[in-house]
Order: C-alpha cells, then sequence, then structure tokens
C-alpha cells in the first residue's frame, strides 16, 4: 500500500489508501468536466487527471496549492486557491455542468452540500468521502431517525446512493469516526410545481422541531393549514417522504 505526505487542515483528514482513492475516483460516472474539493496532496488527483476530460481543483490551503503545483505540473493554471463555499461556480468552467469530488472537510459538509443544492442546475453529480454520520443522514429515508433537511432538499433533485465505508485507520491522522463514500446523481426534476423557496422554508420550519406533530411544528411559518390534509398534521417530520413534503407545501400555499 503506497502512502502520500499528509497533513491535517480545516478539520479534514487525509487519505493514505491509493485502493481506496482509486475506488473513489471510480465511482465518479460522469467525468467530462470535474472539480474537485480541497485535494490536499493529491490522492485522489493523480487517478482524476488521466480520466477526466476537464478537470480543476479549488483548494483553500496555500501550502497544498505549492505541494500540488510542484507535484502536478501538469495542471498549469487548472488549480483554484480559494474557498469553494465563495467561489462562483458559474464561472469554472463558463457556466456548463460538471461533476464534484472530494475528500470533504468534514466540519464544513453540511455547508458543502447545501451549496450543491443551491446549484443544483450545475451540478450533474457528486461522488464524495463524508463521516459516516453525515453520510447516513443525507441518503436517509422517510421513518429513519436520521432523515433530516438534506435528506429532504437533495433527494427533490438527486438519486442518491451510499456506497462504501471506510475505516479510520486509511487517513492521517486518523479520525475518531468512520467515514463512508457516498455518490448523488441529478435526476430529470426541473420544477417541483410549488415555488422552491417555499418547499425549503417548509422542509427547515417543520425539521426544526423534528419531535413534534407537523400541527406544531409548522406554526412559525404563520400559515393557515386549513387546506392540509390531517394524515400530515399528526405526523412528524421524519414519517414525511420527499414527495409528500412537495405535496404538503402545495396544501399549505395553496397552489
Amino acid at each position: 500500500m503506497k502512502e502520500v505526505k499528509a497533513k491535517k487542515f480545516l478539520g479534514q483528514h487525509f487519505l493514505t489508501d491509493e485502493n481506496i482513492a482509486k475506488r473513489i475516483v471510480d465511482s465518479l460516472q460522469t467525468k467530462s468536466k470535474v472539480l474537485e474539493i480541497g485535494a490536499g496532496m493529491g490522492v485522489l488527483t493523480k487517478y482524476l487527471i488521466p480520466t477526466t476530460e476537464d478537470f480543476k481543483i479549488v483548494e483553500i490551503d496555500s501550502e497544498s496549492v505549492d505541494y500540488l503545483n510542484v507535484n502536478f505540473k501538469q495542471l498549469n493554471s487548472k488549480i483554484i486557491e480559494g474557498d469553494f463555499l465563495k467561489i462562483s461556480l458559474n464561472e469554472l468552467f463558463n457556466n456548463e455542468h460538471f461533476s464534484l469530488i472530494g475528500n470533504f472537510p468534514y466540519n464544513i459538509s453540511n455547508l458543502i452540500l447545501f451549496r450543491v443544492f443551491e446549484n443544483k442546475f450545475l451540478i450533474d453529480e457528486v461522488v464524495g468521502m463524508f463521516q459516516k454520520e453525515v453520510a447516513d443522514r443525507v441518503v436517509a429515508k422517510e421513518g429513519s431517525k436520521t432523515y433530516g433537511i438534506l435528506s429532504v432538499l437533495l433527494s427533490a433533485f438527486y438519486n442518491m446512493e451510499y456506497l462504501f465505508t471506510v475505516s479510520n485507520q486509511v487517513f492521517s491522522p486518523p479520525p475518531k469516526v468512520q467515514s463512508a463514500v457516498i455518490r448523488l446523481q441529478r435526476n430529470n426534476v426541473i420544477d417541483l410545481g410549488v415555488k422552491e423557496e417555499y418547499f425549503v422554508r417548509v422542509v427547515k420550519t417543520a425539521f426544526n422541531q423534528r419531535r413534534k406533530m407537523l400541527r406544531q411544528s409548522l406554526k412559525p411559518l404563520q400559515m393557515s393549514l386549513e387546506n392540509v390534509e390531517e394524515r400530515f398534521l399528526t405526523l412528524r417530520p421524519e414519517q414525511i417522504s420527499k414527495d409528500d413534503f412537495i405535496l404538503l407545501t402545495k396544501q399549505i400555499y395553496n397552489v
């Protein structure tokens, strides 16, 4: 097993197992235009370069950028030193669709996923390494205790799949938690049939008080619930499917 020099930055634990790295890259099915987040020492990068048509990296750590420039000279100007949460994604590939891959920093992984949701009309596929707890929550189905806001929002526009679990022993430094790789692939949904901002508002409001029935948890919306089916009002948010959340939103806003 080959290893690369690794370090820790912004809560990120760098993968040192080449077999896992290759397996992650092989899991990405759409490779015409690919953005890697947080390449670090390039453990994924080395497998992405020969398999992608148009490949770029966004890396916030200047030391990692220097390392990548020295060790991956073929990347030339394809390394962007910056914060994925702040850079303009439209400009990366001239407003064309792209895929996203990375061993994502655990402390901002939720923010990365919310940015994916916000840019769903640009990002066709995501393959990422996450803390297992986050991965489980993202792909969870209704009825699960881990089902939540991201589960609902992302599933409205992506088909999501838990790929495999990764031991903490293949990282440097080893994290205290297990990790997992998941894949998100864009579905064909363009329009939910209701304003997206309403849908997001209903989902977030419901899960802000996830232990309560919707009759109570939706009160902060300050909307009449007279058009809402009684079956919804007696359920907790974790019991509502993505499709029913869309229907619920339509009933609340009388669409």
